[in-house]
């Protein structure tokens, strides 16, 4: 009989731990009038036109640098860890684009930005999308050193990160625009 007794309270037992563990646990973004706390209400709003016209300026600048050679302006508007997808699929750095703008590898005799729209998802992040123009384009080929036409048109996506106060392009990526016949 004892080791019937001891079998149950030990099933019962385990049972409970059982249970216990499948418990549901405190939800810690509630406080103690169920109302959800995981949202600051200090949080300022943001400006999205100043966010806005920021971001237009750095494009601009960027677009501007090649023809400038001004290597600072890349400096200034790339992260140090960006990813930049090319139009033919291949991907660079910021040292690289800096190389590129300051060699006079890469230049145009204009590069237009149009149809660009801001979409700001915070204080702190937000992208750029738009199509760029780029005429009478040239780019000297890193392994080949033969010049490259790379005149046309492009769709773009550049991907912004506020950084120790500072608006950065973390990630872009470039997409040539087929002609129609």
């Amino acid at each position: 009989m004892n080791k019937h007794i001891l079998a149950l309270t030990f099933a019962i037992a385990a049972m409970g731990l059982v249970l216990i563990g499948c418990a549901r646990s405190a939800d810690t973004n509630l406080n103690a009038a169920g109302l959800t706390t995981n949202k600051d209400p200090t949080v300022e709003p943001v400006n999205t036109a100043s966010i806005e016209a920021e971001l237009k300026k750095l494009e601009a600048d960027w677009a501007n640098s090649a023809n400038a050679k001004d290597g600072n302006a890349v400096r200034r508007v790339l992260a140090d860890d960006v990813v930049l997808t090319y139009p033919d699929g291949t991907t660079g750095t910021k040292n690289d684009e800096i190389q590129m703008v300051e060699s006079g590898a890469i230049t145009a005799d204009a590069w237009e930005t149009l149809e660009s729209k801001v979409t700001v998802l915070d204080a702190d992040a937000a992208f750029i999308t738009g199509r760029s123009v780029v005429k009478n384009g040239k780019l000297k080929h890193p392994k080949t050193q033969k010049m490259v036409d790379i005149s046309g048109e492009y769709r773009f996506l550049d991907v912004f990160a506020k950084r120790n106060g500072r608006w950065q392009v973390v990630a872009s990526q470039a997409t040539g625009i087929q002609k129609q016949p």
